[in-house]
């Protein structure tokens, strides 16, 4: 028998729930975490001595483990006719303080002022599917007006973008908000499918508004605040966590060598993208050494077009070289400082380590692998905006032979190096001229410019960097040829 409404504007109406709540009978509903799962946030903002408004409460045991470790102020109310009286009836002996009321959130009849703290869970995303959300608003409204100075709303919600977006611009003039993002919650009630993370949003209600939007994000519970300085920003922080979950998700089960799931995380402070990661598995025929579950390939910056990085038949192989089940390929991005090697594992180890593959010891060391180990380089020596081609970036990388290399990217396929040139140093290229007539020796690949500034790098004219110019050389040369000929054979019919 399913429970779950069949379109999303159902989880709004009174018939719905009411009909859930007889189909459920005396079962708890905890499909967004329960006691154990939100006490730790819940406790944080919200006190014993706080008069509390729980809305929406259904027949969910949250307000009664409240109760039982020492909130006795709170006023539970629901739209369900059935469960309130199915809560009353249970709690009327052992919680004879606990008391729910059949009302309409959206016009509750309490007075101004008279909560300290808003409780709700899941009840705005529910009612933020009716009417384009013209009735959450009322609920945020009839909220914020029985709140007192100092009061705060605390949302356990799923935090899609509509609903996130509907209350983060109700509140975000004269209110703090905050929005914790705690981990993805999984429990008997959900689908298998069921993997986003549970956020809890707090508004805190000011009584001056202040000079600017304090907007805030928390990894955990006890995370540290990051502030945002747009809503845009911050609901772009939140769909990113959204979407790493979705990716730990799909990774519980392991994956087959051909899925490389992948995943961008961006900078915190700006919100710009700072490492993109791939996790590519080993073939399962591949032998590999019991203990190399899991490794982390940091690529060098400047290589992430290279086949091997860049391609899945490329990953693939380097997976394959590695030998280990699971290997995250993290590339960086441009426009981002990164310090050195060590600098890059300690901010990448708290959250690549939640990739790692189903059924590693929780005590296994994970390697961080490079080539050369360092970070690689490179420069960016020009930007701009083609009507054509769109964005597209010039820059200076080492590559793998380590000569310098001056690339054309066009960002709507930054993995593709649209065109390439070899540079030399002015310097080398000048003392080359003086020996040309000398003795040619065999150049070594190890011959590679210095670090020197861009006006002291030119194109080296005598290499040519890609087969397909190579090709269009030896065409010119063809037609060369066919002058040659030419012009001797009408030399050849004057004489005649």
């Amino acid at each position: 028998m399913s429970l779950l409404p069949r379109t999303a504007e159902e989880f709004s109406s009174a018939d719905y729930w009411e009909r859930f709540f007889r189909k459920r009978g005396e079962k708890a509903f905890e499909w967004y975490g329960d006691y154990n799962s939100l006490c730790g946030v819940l406790h944080k903002y919200i006190k014993p001595r706080d008069k509390v408004l729980v809305v929406g409460c259904g027949n969910s045991e949250l307000s009664e483990q409240l109760y039982d470790v020492g909130y006795h102020q709170l006023t539970n109310i629901d739209i369900s006719e059935t469960v309130v009286s199915h809560m009353n009836q249970r709690n009327a002996e052992r919680r004879p303080d606990l008391t729910f009321q059949q009302l309409d959130a959206t016009q509750t009849g309490f007075e101004s002022g008279s909560f300290q703290a808003a409780l709700d869970k899941g009840t705005l995303d529910a009612m933020a599917s009716e009417e384009d959300g013209a009735l959450a608003g009322r609920m945020l409204a009839e909220v914020g007006r029985v709140l007192a100075v100092g009061g705060r709303y605390v949302c356990v919600t799923l935090a899609q973008e509509h609903v996130i977006k509907l209350a983060v611009e109700h509140f975000a003039q004269g209110w703090a908000v905050r929005i914790h993002c705690l981990n993805g919650q999984q429990s008997e009630e959900s689908d298998s499918s069921f993997a986003l993370p549970v956020f809890v949003l707090v508004c805190t209600k000011f009584r001056q508004a202040p000079p600017f939007a304090v907007l805030e994000l928390c990894q955990g519970e006890d995370g540290a605040p990051t502030r945002l300085s747009s809503v845009p920003e911050l609901l772009s922080a939140v769909k990113e966590r959204q979407a790493y979950n979705l990716m730990l998700h799909k990774l519980k089960g392991g994956t087959d060598a051909s899925s490389t799931p992948s995943l961008t995380l961006c900078h915190a402070a700006t919100g710009r993208p700072r490492y993109t990661l791939t996790v590519q598995d080993s073939l399962p025929s591949a032998k590999l050494p019991r203990s190399n579950h899991f490794a982390i390939f940091i690529v060098p910056q400047g290589r992430e077009s290279d086949w091997l990085y860049g391609s899945a038949e490329g990953r693939t192989q380097l997976a394959s070289s590695a030998k280990f089940r699971r290997l995250v390929i993290v590339a960086m991005h441009r426009d981002q400082e990164y310090e050195d090697m060590q600098a890059v594992q300690s901010e990448l180890s708290p959250m690549v380590m939640e990739l790692a593959p189903p059924g590693m010891p929780a005590n296994q060391q994970v390697p961080f692998l490079s080539v050369g180990g360092d970070l690689g380089w490179r420069e960016v020596i020009g930007r701009g905006v083609s009507g054509l081609t769109g964005e597209y970036s010039v820059e200076d990388v080492r590559g793998e032979d380590g000569h310098l290399y001056r690339r054309l990217i066009f960002m709507n396929n930054s993995q593709l190096v649209q065109s390439e040139s070899r540079l030399r140093s002015a310097a080398t290229a000048s003392s080359t001229h003086k020996k040309k007539n000398k003795k040619k020796s065999k150049p070594s690949v190890s011959e590679a410019p210095a670090l020197t500034g861009v006006k002291d790098r030119i194109v080296d004219r005598g290499f040519l960097c890609c087969t397909h110019h190579e090709v269009m050389v030896a065409g010119l040369a063809m037609l060369g040829m066919d002058a040659i000929n030419n012009k001797g054979k009408c030399a050849n019919i004057k004489k005649l």
